[in-house]
């Protein structure tokens, strides 16, 4: 499957990232059980990572440059787009589906 994005709020629908941009973003991850297992939010500090260089899962990579500058999105991503068949020993099971809350705040 990949990846498969639910739009939650509209972004500004002009402004997209490209491979390379750097980007700026709050996320929830969860798995499937509705479980959290990552939180920019509880962090109170939002995530600054590079797009579509392999930095991060490939459900990432494919999934945020579909969104626009301020869209909040729903990203269900399959484990062979996310942590696979090894998944995170003590965080994410092996063959998991992940489920990010994602709003793209800035493209730098």
């Amino acid at each position: 499957m990949g990846v498969k994005r639910e739009v939650i709020a509209e972004g500004n629908k002009q402004d997209f990232p490209k491979k390379g941009d750097t980007i700026t973003m709050h996320y929830i991850g969860t798995l499937e059980n509705g479980e959290v297992f990552d939180s920019s939010r509880k962090r109170d500090r939002p995530f600054v990572c590079k797009i579509g260089v392999g930095q991060l899962i490939k459900g990432w990579d494919e999934g945020v440059p579909q969104m626009s500058l301020g869209e909040r999105a729903k990203l269900t991503i399959t484990s062979d787009y996310g942590y696979g068949a090894h998944g995170v020993p003590g965080l994410i099971p092996a063959n998991a589906t992940l489920i990010f809350d994602v709003e793209l705040l800035k493209i730098n």
